[in-house]
């Protein structure tokens, strides 16, 4: 039998083993949990995406299946650094405008994380019309709004993150995460479309509607012919003064 000294030293041992265990799992488990997040891989497909009928977008290296709105062969502000699709606000030569893809799509499935400078605005317009006599893509195509948490209309319900731009508030309240990357859904199937933000429903519509063609004369968009007619056309990334910067866009037919 031990003596009582002895056990003592024992029992000891024994919690200082265990919380040497402890320790070394919670380290282990947090360098595993880090490592992950360093090491994520952007602009790829999982092979249950492949399957699924994604395809992506943006492949992280080239503008490839991009090009600027009405103008395919300019030097645009439009580029890729460290796998992100960036807007180069900096230098002046390069010609501004919004990218679009070279592709119509109808109905579909798009995904894709965007960060936008503070006080930054930008959009992505769907069933764009790319036309020489219509100059911009938000004449021809309803904008998904993206703002950062500076912008003055943040607040504003029509112009909220996540809205369809100037048609309707957020159908459920959800915030940009500033500095951050913020996710975006955008679902289109016979006309009727879904519009999310962080995971939260901010805006359905009906583009097939004669309601539609009503809300669309009740606004300045009334005044351009192509906007919102359409529920079939390119998907564009607006450009507006200020950086913004995409990833992971992709795309799946329904």
């Amino acid at each position: 039998m031990y003596s009582r000294i002895t056990r003592c030293i024992i029992a000891l041992l024994v919690l200082a083993s265990c919380k040497s265990e402890n320790k070394k799992e919670e380290s282990n488990t947090w360098r595993t949990k880090k490592a992950a997040i360093e090491n994520a891989a952007h602009n790829q497909l999982l092979d249950v995406e492949k399957k699924e009928g994604w395809k992506l977008l943006f492949d992280g290296e080239t503008m490839d299946g991009w090009h600027l709105y009405n103008g395919p062969n300019a030097n645009s502000v439009w580029e890729v650094v460290d796998g992100e699709l960036h807007s180069n606000t900096n230098d002046e030569s390069l010609t501004a405008g919004d990218l679009v893809t070279d592709q119509p799509y109808d109905d579909y499935e798009l995904v894709l994380e965007w960060k936008v400078a503070g006080n930054g605005n930008s959009g992505i317009f769907i069933n764009v019309i790319e036309m020489p006599d219509v100059p911009t893509a938000w004449q021809s195509g309803p904008e998904y709004q993206m703002l950062g948490a500076d912008h003055m209309d943040y607040n504003v319900p029509e112009k909220r993150p996540g809205c369809l731009y100037v048609f309707q508030p957020q159908q459920n309240k959800v915030e940009v995460k500033q500095g951050e990357w913020n996710k975006t859904r955008i679902k289109q199937v016979d006309g009727k479309v879904t519009f999310y933000l962080n995971g939260v429903l901010t805006a359905e519509e009906d583009f097939s509607t004669p309601q539609w063609k009503e809300k669309i004369a009740g606004t300045h968009f009334s005044k351009y012919p192509e906007f919102g007619r359409t529920t079939e056309g390119k998907i564009a990334l607006q450009y507006w003064y200020f950086e913004t910067w995409f990833r992971n866009i992709k795309i799946r037919e329904l």
